[in-house]
């Protein structure tokens, strides 16, 4: 399956572009997800252990399953104060 993936802030700035397209195959998770971004986007492996993922408006673990046709964004975690 092919999903695509919006990039932000530090990721999008790392892969050069705000969106890819990453194919998975079905029943693919999160962990795939961001393996299969690592090596399309090899500027985005240091970043990849700390990328945040959201499914749709909900932030997702490493186990999440990528369900096809799920609005997927990443982006690293941001500071405040």
């Amino acid at each position: 399956m092919n999903v695509d993936v919006h990039l932000f802030a530090r990721a999008r700035e790392l892969a050069g572009k705000p969106h890819v397209t990453v194919e998975l195959p079905a029943g693919s998770s999160v962990a795939d997800l961001k393996q299969a971004l690592g090596e399309q986007s090899p500027n985005l492996r240091p970043l990849l252990s700390q990328l945040l993922v959201a499914i749709g408006t909900d932030y997702a673990t490493d186990e999440t399953p990528i369900i096809m046709g799920a609005e997927i964004a990443c982006f690293p975690p941001v500071s405040g104060g």
